[in-house]
């Protein structure tokens, strides 16, 4: 019998086809709502292979069904939904999706903080409501980028493709990361600094770490108010690294000038959310890894994965 394989949501057909030529493939077919967690219990006991995303939360309950269970494929880089501890103790392979969205995520993120600086969505908006009725010297006037001081937390491959893009608009790199990148220091054009050196001195600063119970609210009202006045915070990491609560004080009370989010503590994000009352918020969908191509090498490095694994093989890009 051919192994099984459940993909909790419609792929294009490209990445069916090629598990189906392998396994057994059964599929969670609609693409804009998640798989209901008592079908995925229900499902993952019979199958030797599952496709999730971020929206799946793989712990100790679903695990608990999983009696042929070899790999998880998560199409994402991050994998916080999955309990590794767990899947590694019944002795099945967790892998993700690096590399190939940095470039795209680090476009996303530099459109962001773009967008945030030069109120580009509050300016459409304005237009759009009929209120431009005439030209104003400081009307809807933002933040300069170019020659500003930009603060990277975090200097992995996302990281990395974010500076290169900040030189390009010759803005002085200052990052903190958990190991310095002395090598890249020079050829990047950046220093390393404390994270409250960085908060203090940047004009701009972008949160792109992975998300751990280490890193949870490590930007919380002590580190807002560290920040300059006319700073801005870009977050396209995770949204749990922010407290969002202490972010919409900041905000409302002038502490720092602005943010652009891409990630929130819970997705998707409720229309309720204080976040979105305030003008100088722009937020997006999770959409960092959003290029057509991007998306469709994610799923099929996810896919390689499992035929990799459940042949077998040593998976592609393991995390455990």
């Amino acid at each position: 019998m051919k192994p099984k394989v459940y993909i909790t949501r419609r792929l294009p057909q490209v990445i069916i086809d090629k598990l189906s030529s392998i396994f057994e493939v059964k599929m969670w077919g609609k693409e804009e709502e998640p798989v209901p967690r008592e079908i995925l219990i229900e499902e993952v006991q019979q199958i030797d292979g599952l496709f999730c995303l971020l929206t799946e939360t793989i712990d100790q309950e679903l695990l608990a069904n999983a009696q042929h269970l070899k790999i998880i494929a998560n199409m994402a880089v991050g994998y916080n939904n999955i309990d590794i501890q767990a899947a590694t103790e019944k002795g099945i392979k967790v892998t993700n999706t690096p590399g190939v969205l940095t470039e795209t995520t680090a476009d996303l993120t530099f459109a962001l903080l773009m967008a945030t600086a030069r109120r580009v969505v509050e300016a459409s908006d304005y237009l759009r409501n009929g209120k431009w009725e005439t030209w104003a010297p400081m009307q809807l006037t933002g933040q300069d980028i170019y020659g500003a001081t930009i603060g990277i937390i975090g200097m992995g491959r996302i990281g990395q493709a974010l500076a290169k893009r900040a030189k390009g608009f010759d803005m002085k790199i200052i990052y903190s990361s958990r190991t310095r990148k002395s090598h890249l220091d020079k050829k990047l054009g950046m220093e390393y600094v404390e994270l409250n050196d960085l908060l203090k001195q940047s004009d701009f600063v972008s949160i792109l770490i992975p998300y751990t119970n280490e890193v949870h609210h490590l930007i919380g009202e002590n580190e807002l108010r560290l920040m300059k006045k006319s700073a801005i915070l870009i977050n396209t990491a995770r949204g749990g690294i922010v407290d969002e609560t202490a972010l919409y004080n900041a905000l409302k009370k002038g502490d720092i000038w602005a943010a652009g989010l891409d990630v929130f503590e819970q997705e998707p994000l409720s229309l309720v959310s204080p976040l979105l009352t305030l003008p100088n918020v722009v937020t997006l969908p999770h959409i960092g890894s959003a290029s057509k191509a991007t998306r469709l090498k994610m799923a099929d490095m996810a896919a390689e994965n499992i035929i990799r694994v459940l042949s077998g093989e040593a998976a592609l890009t393991p995390v455990n």
